[in-house]
């Protein structure tokens, strides 16, 4: 299969959607008031309910203004909807999938925000059988280390892409309609395959975690952890920064992409070997030679600056 690269922008949302988010977090609040901005220019009012497992997070969507009105259940959330927005942990989709659809109308459009997507697909497969042509699996790369609905932002997708893997059930409108709602809320999309997306991020986004979070506690372990720690820099602050995740999100990402995230990590211990190598031999040329080839990677990297290559090396 193979990635396509930034799409053409997308016809413009031409009527206001109704709008159900599921998960009254971050992720999910900031869509909503990003849909709500995008919908204000053009004089519609944008009518949002919502379901939360956490009822406070539900109110104080409310109180926020972020939501219309919140709901005990997913079903009585999506009942009117023509836009879904799951906005759950990867491992809750399927059943909360299940939950909403039995009351989910034929027309709507469901989409998640999930940071893995094999697993979503066989989730929305399972639980909406059929259905499963009107989900639009898709994963907007925004977010910040602390979460919850008081940390939206209407500004959280803006100049960010959004990786959209379609299903082989998606028609071309479905498929068309999720492009204009990602980009109206600020997105770039790129549509690739599950697979090839969870072999990206496992690379780009689970193994960094996975290496901040053994990293900071390779440090707090050490009898001298205390003087280590108040002594820190930036260089500590900056490596660090995405140790800060909690395990409610990054346990269930591991699982459910571990076979990618275990292949990263080789790659990553073969690269550690390098380094060993060339310290235990006191082999300095190699240390500049290491040193110099990431920092020219890295120098030349830019958030967003590349088209994604359209050949799968799969």
């Amino acid at each position: 299969m193979s990635i396509a690269p930034t799409l053409p922008q997308a016809a413009p949302l031409s009527t206001p959607p109704r709008l159900a988010v599921i998960g009254c977090g971050l992720m999910g609040g900031s869509f909503a008031m990003a849909l709500r901005a995008a919908c204000k220019p053009r004089g519609w009012t944008l009518h949002i309910s919502a379901h939360s497992r956490s009822r406070a997070s539900g109110e104080r969507a409310l109180e926020l203004g972020i939501v219309d009105e919140v709901h005990p259940s997913a079903a009585q959330a999506v009942r009117d909807a023509d836009l879904v927005l799951l906005a759950v942990p990867v491992t809750a989709t399927e059943a909360t999938l299940r939950e909403l659809g039995p009351a989910l109308p034929s027309q709507a459009l469901v989409m998640d925000v999930g940071s893995t997507k094999r697993d979503v697909v066989v989730a929305a497969r399972a639980a909406l059988g059929a259905a499963a042509a009107q989900f639009v699996p898709a994963h907007p790369i925004a977010g910040r280390e602390r979460g919850g609905i008081d940390q939206a932002d209407a500004t959280l997708y803006q100049a960010r892409r959004c990786i959209i893997t379609p299903l082989a059930e998606n028609d071309p409108q479905r498929l068309q309609r999720a492009q204009s709602v990602w980009e109206a809320v600020g997105c770039r999309v790129v549509h690739m395959s599950a697979e090839q997306h969870d072999r990206t991020f496992a690379a780009v986004s689970h193994l960094p975690h996975l290496l901040a979070f053994a990293y900071v506690n390779a440090v707090s372990q050490q009898p001298d952890a205390a003087r280590h720690l108040a002594l820190a820099g930036p260089g500590f602050r900056d490596f660090s920064r995405i140790a800060a995740g909690t395990s409610a999100i990054w346990r269930d990402i591991f699982s459910a992409n571990r076979d990618e995230v275990l292949e990263q990590l080789s790659h990553f211990e073969a690269a550690l070997g390098q380094w060993r190598a060339a310290l235990d031999t006191k082999n300095d040329a190699e240390v500049a030679r290491l040193v110099d080839a990431a920092s020219a990677v890295r120098t030349h990297w830019t958030l967003n600056g590349a088209t994604p290559p359209t050949d799968d090396p799969a």
